[in-house]
C-alpha cells in the first residue's frame, strides 16, 4: 500500500507515509494518522462507477473531519461525512462509516464497527469488537464492554430500521446484545451477556436473557466498592 494525501485536504497533524487521505478532509493539529489508515473513503453508491485509480477515489470523496490531538491507529477506515472531535483514539482495524459523529475524548477499541449515521457522545469508552449499526445513538460518559452487539431491525430483514439509544452514564457489560428500538436509561447497567429486549429504566441494573431488573445503580456501586476493597476476584 502506498500513501496518498489529497491536494484538497487540510492537514495540520502528522500523516504516516502509508496513510490515505481523500477529498477535502481536515486533519486537526497534533493528530496522528497511522500507516494503512483510510480517511474519507467514498460511500457504496459512488463506488458503483468502478474507479480504477486512487485519484478517481479522491475526486468523488467528500472527505472527513478530524479534530485536534487524535490518534488514529493502523487499518482504521473512516468514511466520508464522518466528524471526529478532539482527543479521540481508535484501536487497530476500526471501521467508522459515513455520516457518523464521534465526540471529543472518546475511544473506540480495535476491530469495532460503527455502521453509518452512528452518534457517539463525549467521553465514551467503546472496547474492542463492538458492533454499532446504523442509527445507534450514544450519549456522553457511556462505557461499552468488548463484543457488545447492538441491533437495529426487530424483524430481519425488514424495511424499517429502529436505532438503540444509550443514555448518559450507562454501562454495557461484555457480550451484551441490545435489541432494536430500545432505550438504555441514564446511569443504568447492563450485565455481561445479557439480552436486552425492552427499555431499561434509569439508575437500574439488569441481567439475564431476557434481561430483568436485578439491582439499582446505587446497590451496584455499593457492591463494586466491596469488590474493590476485598483484594480478590469475588464480588460476593
Amino acid at each position: 500500500m502506498t500513501g496518498y494525501v489529497s491536494k484538497r485536504a487540510q492537514v495540520h497533524g502528522t500523516i504516516m507515509e502509508d496513510a490515505i487521505i481523500l477529498g477535502p478532509s481536515i486533519i486537526g493539529e497534533k493528530t496522528l494518522i497511522d500507516n494503512w489508515v483510510y480517511v474519507g473513503y467514498p460511500i457504496r453508491q459512488k463506488l458503483k462507477h468502478f474507479p480504477k485509480k486512487i485519484e478517481e477515489l479522491d475526486l468523488i470523496s467528500d472527505g472527513a473531519k478530524l479534530g485536534k490531538s487524535c490518534i488514529i491507529r493502523s487499518f482504521t477506515v473512516i468514511y466520508e461525512g464522518v466528524e471526529v472531535g478532539d482527543h479521540v483514539e481508535t484501536g487497530h482495524g476500526v471501521l467508522i462509516r459515513e455520516n457518523s459523529k464521534i465526540g471529543s475524548n472518546s475511544r473506540i477499541g480495535s476491530f469495532s464497527q460503527l455502521d453509518g449515521e452512528v452518534h457517539v457522545g463525549e467521553n465514551v469508552n467503546i472496547q474492542s469488537m463492538v458492533y454499532l449499526p446504523h442509527l445507534t445513538w450514544i450519549d456522553d460518559d457511556v462505557f461499552i464492554g468488548p463484543n457488545v452487539t447492538v441491533t437495529n431491525d426487530r424483524y430481519p430483514v425488514s424495511r424499517k430500521l429502529s436505532g438503540v439509544k444509550i443514555k448518559r452514564g450507562a454501562i454495557i457489560g461484555a457480550e451484551a446484545v441490545l435489541i432494536a428500538g430500545i432505550e438504555i436509561g441514564e446511569n443504568s447497567v447492563i450485565a455481561a451477556g445479557s439480552i436486552v429486549t425492552k427499555d431499561v429504566p434509569a439508575n437500574s441494573m439488569v441481567i439475564g436473557a431476557p434481561a430483568k431488573i436485578k439491582l439499582s445503580r446505587v446497590e451496584y456501586e455499593e457492591r463494586k466498592k466491596l469488590y474493590e476493597a476485598s483484594g480478590d476476584n469475588t464480588l460476593g
